[in-house]
């Protein structure tokens, strides 16, 4: 491996502001789900996926843009989340068992937004959609941790599975056929939130739903209530 790559996986591995894999939160995550050292990292980290997954509610409400709600911990403690701060969770938790884990972004096109949530947006582009990049048998793979099992049942979509080995990114279809997501743009992958970039885009695109509180993702997502 080149000096340069060694960096690299050095910089995926070190904790910072949002990722914070040194958190207590992270530390107790890691040990309630994954606690064994001794087993496999790609066993860990897999669990570690689907706790993320299904155990922080996925929540498009009330996205805050002050740096400590994008936080790892912050998520933890608060137990419900959305794309980037989930991911967060599971690049802090990778990282906090030797795992060199990343934050990378695309914009994508939801064609399953809820109307209200539409509505608040003004726009059907989800602009840096998180997911988390996992350096995993000598490769960076792609996983989204984003919507809770409960989420996809009643949305009527295939929820996303993680092997470790292959890219877990959105479908392009539900499981009825109807158009979900697009990639129109990716954003590549970082070591740490580019914040100013991602919260200058929030304000200009999306001010009326930042901060915005009372609203109920999950039961807007039931059956006849998507876009």
């Amino acid at each position: 491996m080149s000096e340069t790559a060694t960096e690299d996986l050095a910089a995926a591995l070190r904790p910072t502001a949002v990722i914070d894999s040194d958190s207590p939160a992270v530390a107790a995550l890691v040990a309630r789900v994954a606690p064994d050292p001794d087993e496999d990292r790609l066993e860990r980290i897999l669990r570690l996926y689907y706790a993320v997954r299904d155990e922080i509610r996925y929540d498009p409400y009330g996205i805050m843009l002050d740096r400590e709600a994008f936080r790892a911990s912050h998520c933890l403690a608060a137990g419900t989340g959305y794309c980037i701060t989930k991911a967060a969770v599971l690049a802090a938790a990778a990282r906090a068992i030797g795992v060199p884990a990343r934050l990378g972004f695309a914009d994508v096109r939801n064609h399953l937004a809820t109307p209200r949530l539409l509505s608040l947006m003004d726009t059907d582009i989800f602009a840096w959609h998180g997911f988390t990049v996992l350096y995993l048998d000598g490769r960076w793979v792609k996983a989204t941790p984003a919507f809770d099992l409960a989420l996809c049942e009643r949305f009527g979509v295939v929820p996303l599975e993680f092997d470790g080995r292959t890219d877990s990114v959105f479908h392009p279809f539900d499981s009825q056929g109807r158009k979900h997501m697009e990639y129109v743009r990716d954003r590549g992958a970082w070591d740490d939130l580019p914040y100013e970039a991602i919260t200058a885009d929030f304000r200009r695109l999306y001010s009326r739903l930042i901060g915005r509180r009372g609203g109920d993702f999950h039961a807007e997502a039931g059956p006849g209530a998507v876009s």
